[in-house]
């Protein structure tokens, strides 16, 4: 089934980016996007072959490229590799507006997209329920951010966890084409005023810790799905260092210099001399943060989410695994401490996901819950 352009997903590979690597298991042309023509063919790149810019221009194998735009189009089995990565689909290079740098978009149907998303997401051994909850949970959120961020820049979504992480091929098995397949066109929607039906971002992460969160505390965003339950399946899943994560440390220099980094109108608290829960959701034997207060040594304060000051401080989000924790002082060090789950902790919680898929629970019982008042709907 061929499917719509408005369905196909450009995801952003590298951004601002001087140079990298092309090969391909079959010739291919480029094309000129704007006027629609073949500029070039080229036949098969079996060794990495250099993509680069000279004199503001996009060069491709030696060959100079005089527009701002151009579409590297591979022929069957349509498999390009970029800097050791194969990917499906279509490359399209976009020549950044200083001449200096250029950006890589790999425009792909969305059951290809999403292979090498629930893959890169999920075990493929986990059970098949789980698989399916997760293809219609992962297409819900990009074509939701596509739509809703998508028509203002050149891409859609970014291949990292700052959208969801997307391997290509490497992610692909029999197992996650099964559930990728087997959910073909399958989106959660959720009733908004007047009726109407609409999509809305199924958030996920790997471990919740017992209770999932209102997506208002942690995304500023409002959705009736999103509002947070509790959880007793993750806890059969997940990794002890996932559920309960082990105390982790920073230098404080450390934690002011990264915080004044990424918010510089922190400047004006000075160094950070206390960290306090700002707010946080209750949810008996555990809380987690949802608003932090940073108090400065210029008597100053301000108020940071939780979950932004977490990813402020570490990046990865491995060490500092989510914001079900205690702050304290230890000398030099800002110290974290009874830690549980992994992750943000809104919408679907995957371990959640495989501990109900193994009592026999089906991929709709597992979304409903976890998205309470949605629906599933087929867009294509």
């Amino acid at each position: 089934m061929d499917i719509e352009p408005e369905f196909w997903v450009r995801v952003l590979l590298l951004d601002n980016t001087k140079a990298c690597t092309l090969m391909t298991s079959s010739s291919f042309t480029v094309l000129d996007p704007q006027i629609q023509t073949t500029e070039a063919h080229f036949g098969q790149l079996d060794v990495p072959t250099n993509v680069e810019i000279a004199a503001g221009r996009i060069v491709i194998a030696g060959q100079t490229f005089t527009g701002g735009e151009v579409i590297i189009l591979p022929d069957v089995p349509h498999i390009f590799n970029l800097n050791g990565d194969d990917y499906r689909g279509k490359l399209k290079l976009i020549l950044n507006p200083n001449g200096n740098s250029f950006d890589v978009v790999n425009l792909v149907p969305p059951e290809p997209y999403l292979a090498g998303v629930v893959g890169a997401e999920m075990p493929n051994y986990w059970e098949p329920a789980a698989l399916k909850a997760q293809a219609i949970a992962a297409r819900t959120y990009c074509l939701y951010i596509k739509r809703q961020f998508g028509g203002n820049r050149a891409w859609d979504v970014r291949r990292t966890q700052a959208n969801q992480v997307y391997l290509g091929v490497a992610a692909e098995s029999a197992q996650i084409w099964n559930a990728v397949n087997g959910t073909s066109g399958q989106v959660l929607v959720c009733k908004q005023t007047g009726g109407t039906e609409k999509l809305f971002p199924a958030y996920y992460s790997s471990t919740c810790g017992g209770h999932t969160e209102n997506s208002k505390n942690v995304f500023g965003d409002s959705f009736e799905p999103l509002v947070g339950v509790p959880c007793h399946y993750c806890k059969d899943v997940a990794k002890p260092s996932f559920f309960f994560w082990p105390m982790a440390q920073f230098d404080k220099t450390t934690v002011t210099t990264r915080l004044l980094k990424r918010y510089p109108k922190l400047k004006q608290l000075g160094e950070i001399t206390n960290i306090s829960p700002g707010k946080q959701s209750n949810y008996g034997k555990f809380s987690r943060l949802t608003l932090v207060k940073l108090l400065g040594s210029t008597g100053k304060s301000d108020f940071l989410r939780a979950e932004d000051f977490r990813l402020s401080i570490d990046s990865t989000g491995r060490k500092l695994k989510s914001t079900i924790c205690r702050i304290i002082s230890m000398g030099d060090k800002w110290a974290f401490l009874s830690g549980r789950g992994y992750g943000h902790g809104v919408g679907m919680c995957q371990c959640g996901a495989q501990a109900m898929a193994r009592q026999g629970k089906t991929a709709r019982q597992i979304l409903f819950y976890y998205y309470p008042g949605s629906n599933i709907v087929r867009v294509y």
